[in-house]
C-alpha cells in the first residue's frame, strides 16, 4: 500500500508540473519573443493546459493502416513508462527517497536510456520514411550524448565513493569557511561536470537548440509523424518528465540535493529547497529554448564527439587530483584546487579557441543529370 501511495503521488506531482511548465514556458517564450502567449483561457491562461489535455483526451486517433499496430502503441507506453521510473531514485528531501537503492545512479540511468528504443520502436513501426529518417536521426543524436552524459557524473562517484544518491547528497553536507556549503558545484571538476551534464542533458532531451529530430520545418514531425491525439501527447509528457528528472539529478550530484544554501536555513523543509533548485535549472531549460537558434546535424555531432566527451574524460582525471590531494596539508589544498583547474581547463580554453577560428565557407556544386 505505502509503495503504490508512493507512486501514485509521484505520478501526480510531476503530472501537474508538466501541465504548469507547458503553461509557463509558453508564457515565458511569448515574453522573450514579443507576443502575449496563452491568454484567453482562464485569467492569464492559467487553464490553457486543462484546455490541451481536453483537446487530446478527445482528438481522434488515427493510426496508418499499414503500420505495425502492436507497437505503434507501445512506443508512446514504454517512454512514459521509463521516464517515470527514474524518479524512484530521487531524494526529494531528507526522508524522501522512493527506492534507496545502493546502484540508484546506475538505476536511473539505466532507465533513462531505454527512451532510444522507443523512440525507434514509434520510427519503425510507422512504416512511413519521414518517420524512419527522423528516429534513425534521433537516435544518432542521443547516442552522442549518451556517453557524455554518462561519463559527467563519474567525478561525482569518484569523489563521494557511492552510487547511492542518498550517499551522493550527505557526502555534500557540511560548510567550509563556516558558511560555504561543501556542493560540489563549488570544485573545479564540479562545476566543469555540471556544465558537460546540463548540456548532454539538453540534447537527451531533445530540446531546442538540439531539437533536430522533431525539426518541422524539415522532417516533418520526426518520428511523431504518423501519431495523434493522446498517443501524440505522451511523447510530450516524457520528454517533459526526462527533462524534470534529468535537473533533479543534477540537483543531486551537483547541488547538493535537499540541502540549504547557507547554515541559517536548516528549519525550512528539506523538499523546499530541493524544489527551488529544481525549478530554477527547469527555467534554464526554457530560457535556452527562446534565446538559442538550432544547430545543425553535423554541429551537433562535432560538439558530441569533439567537444564534450574529450572534457569529460580530462574531468575525470581532475576529479582524480582532488580525491588524492584532500588529505594534503596546509599549502597543498591550494594545489589541489590549482591542479584541478588546470586539467579541466587549460584542454577547455583550447577547445574553444579551436571552435572561434573562422572555418572556410561550404561550396556546392550542382551537376546537371
Amino acid at each position: 500500500m505505502r509503495d503504490l501511495l508512493i507512486i501514485a503521488a509521484l505520478i501526480g506531482f510531476f503530472a501537474g508540473l508538466f501541465a504548469v511548465l507547458t503553461w509557463a514556458e509558453r508564457k515565458l517564450l511569448g515574453r522573450v519573443q514579443n507576443r502575449p502567449g496563452p491568454n484567453r483561457t482562464g485569467p492569464f491562461g492559467v487553464l490553457q493546459p486543462v484546455a490541451d489535455g481536453i483537446k487530446m483526451l478527445t482528438k481522434e486517433d488515427i493510426v496508418p493502416a499499414h503500420c505495425d499496430r502492436t507497437l505503434h502503441l507501445l512506443a508512446p507506453v514504454v517512454v512514459v513508462a521509463l521516464s517515470i521510473l527514474t524518479f524512484a531514485v530521487i531524494p526529494f528531501g531528507r526522508h524522501w527517497l522512493p527506492a534507496d537503492l545502493d546502484c540508484g545512479i546506475l538505476f536511473f540511468f539505466a532507465a533513462g536510456s531505454g527512451t532510444e528504443l522507443a523512440v525507434f520502436m514509434a520510427g519503425w513501426a510507422s512504416r512511413n520514411k519521414y518517420s524512419l529518417l527522423a528516429a534513425m536521426r534521433a537516435l544518432a543524436q542521443l547516442i552522442s550524448y549518451e556517453l557524455p552524459l554518462l561519463l559527467s557524473w563519474v567525478p561525482v562517484v569518484i569523489v563521494s565513493g557511492s552510487l547511492s544518491t542518498q550517499g551522493v547528497v550527505l557526502a555534500q553536507s557540511g560548510w567550509a569557511f563556516g558558511f560555504l556549503p561543501r556542493w560540489n558545484v563549488f570544485t573545479p571538476w564540479g562545476a566543469a561536470g555540471l556544465v558537460l551534464f546540463l548540456i548532454a542533458a539538453v540534447a537527451e532531451c531533445n530540446r531546442s537548440p538540439f531539437d533536430l529530430p522533431e525539426a518541422e520545418s524539415e522532417l516533418i514531425a520526426g518520428h511523431l509523424t504518423e501519431y495523434s491525439g493522446f498517443k501524440y501527447a505522451l511523447f510530450f509528457m516524457a520528454e517533459y518528465f526526462g527533462m524534470s528528472a534529468l535537473s533533479a539529478m543534477a540537483v543531486t550530484l551537483f547541488l547538493g540535493g535537499w540541502g540549504p544554501p547557507l547554515p541559517g536555513l536548516g528549519f525550512v523543509p528539506t523538499p523546499l529547497w530541493f524544489l527551488a533548485k529544481l525549478l530554477a535549472l527547469l527555467f534554464g531549460f526554457i530560457w535556452l529554448r527562446a534565446t538559442w537558434p538550432r544547430l545543425r546535424l553535423d554541429q551537433l555531432t562535432r560538439l558530441g564527439w569533439l567537444g564534450l566527451l574529450p572534457l569529460c574524460l580530462v574531468n575525470l582525471a581532475a576529479a582524480g587530483i582532488w580525491r588524492s590531494g584532500r588529505d594534503w596539508p596546509g599549502a597543498g589544498q591550494i594545489g589541489r584546487w590549482l591542479g584541478a583547474a588546470a586539467c579541466i581547463g587549460l584542454p577547455a580554453a583550447v577547445l574553444l579557441l579551436r571552435a572561434a577560428v573562422r572555418r572556410a565557407p561550404r561550396t556546392y556544386a550542382y551537376r546537371s543529370a
